[in-house]
């Protein structure tokens, strides 16, 4: 991948996390960059998921206190709204 998509990959996932939740910085954007690639695993291949949340029992309660407060934000952003 060249550098000016990665750029332009980065704009997208910085836009979509200031939409989503109101605002955007770097631990927020790697928190939804996670929450999607956890979400799209768990949906296309669960069992990779299950596999995983079983070797990295702490890393899947990461996984779960982020989205939790991806979901807080994206509520709070919307109340505010």
């Amino acid at each position: 991948m060249n550098r000016s998509f990665i750029e332009q990959f980065d704009a997208l996932l910085d836009k979509y996390t200031e939409l989503l939740l109101g605002e955007s910085n770097a631990e927020l954007k790697e928190k939804v960059k996670v929450w999607i690639l956890y979400s799209h695993i768990a949906k296309s291949m669960p069992a990779l998921g299950k596999h995983w949340n079983e070797l990295y029992p702490e890393a899947k309660e990461q996984v779960k206190e982020m989205m939790a407060e991806i979901k807080q934000l994206n509520e709070e952003k919307r109340n505010k709204a």
